[in-house]
């Protein structure tokens, strides 16, 4: 390639100088090898993972293995040296449409591993270069068939898919795809600025439903709390009456049982000797106490005839008495 350079002289007159700079004509991945590619030194040391194509007057011979191998000169001559091991390669970014027609710039890593050192030297002239262009446009189609929200959701399948339709197409250069990563998903701005308000408004809306559930729960709480607090007062109000009623039951039998010895005791009494004039006292007694309290709750007062006559008033009713109890 040619290139013209302006230079400038002492005395300050212009010229011209042409300079002519050879270029390396071809792909890249023959600049590398170029570059890489060992000499044919009869004896040669292979190292591990690694395997060297060997072409035998311009023809593919055979595959060195790693450790010691001999090579003729002249006629042997290394074209190739495939790495077994497993190769990163970043995927540069590129842009791709949703299905919801949102444009999205998208970049990701994809991991890779040469299994037949043949197919990958003379199946594809850079099988790097392939496989990463297989790769974008793969990734542009499996995000054509998604929603931007499945995007986000579905990162998992997506990579699945990419490294299987890859798959597909490099069984025929030896190589195996292990893994695709995507990296980072850069929207639109505007794009951005709603999904952010969706995402706020989804929170305000969790939110709220979680408010009022907790609004809920705190009135059935305090429902079951009255509830409950119902119950036991009416259960303690039930228990109240029926140990009210079992002493009252109690009081009305302890009286019973109290007046019927009383009765026994004055029955006994009443028998023995002089038990009538002792029967007499007591009912003049009581006799004298109840007419000295007739005038004093209320101004009308019907009396007996003979009130004054206590001995005939006390026969009355020892007469009666006497009579049922003998």
């Amino acid at each position: 390639m040619l290139f013209t350079e302006r230079l400038v002289d002492s005395a300050g007159s212009h010229c011209k100088v042409s300079i002519t700079v050879p270029v390396l004509w071809g792909t890249r991945a023959q600049q590398r090898w170029a570059s890489s590619l060992p000499m044919n030194t009869v004896i040669l040391f292979v190292p591990q993972q690694e395997a060297w194509v060997v072409e035998r007057m311009g023809r593919f011979h055979r595959i060195l293995e790693p450790g010691l191998n001999f090579l003729i000169p002249i006629l042997d001559r290394i074209r190739y040296v495939q790495s077994l091991k497993e190769i990163v390669i970043d995927v540069p970014e590129q842009s791709a449409v949703s299905l919801d027609n949102v444009t999205l710039q998208i970049d990701g890593v994809l991991y890779l591993r040469i299994l037949d050192p043949f197919k990958a030297s003379y199946g594809v002239e850079d099988p790097e270069y392939a496989v990463t262009q297989l790769a974008q446009t793969t990734m542009r189609s499996e995000l054509g068939k998604l929603t931007l929200d499945k995007v986000f959701r579905e990162r998992e399948s997506l990579n699945s898919n990419i490294v299987h339709s890859i798959n597909q197409a490099a069984d025929e250069w030896g190589i195996r795809c292990l893994r695709y990563e995507i990296k980072d998903i850069h929207v639109p701005p505007r794009v951005k600025e709603s999904m952010q308000m969706q995402v706020e408004a989804e929170r305000k809306k969790r939110a709220t439903v979680l408010e009022s559930e907790g609004t809920r729960e705190a009135a059935i709480n305090v429902a079951e709390g009255c509830k409950q607090a119902q119950i036991l007062a009416s259960e303690g109000q039930k228990a109240e009456q029926i140990n009210k009623a079992a002493g009252e039951a109690n009081a009305m039998l302890a009286k019973a049982e109290a007046k019927a010895k009383a009765i026994r005791l004055l029955s006994e009494a009443l028998t023995q000797q002089n038990g009538n004039a002792a029967a007499s006292l007591s009912v003049a007694e009581q006799y004298v106490s109840a007419f000295s309290n007739l005038a004093k709750e209320s101004n009308t007062i019907i009396l007996p005839s003979n009130t004054g006559d206590i001995s005939n008033m006390v026969t009355q009713v020892r007469v009666p008495y006497f009579t049922s109890h003998t």
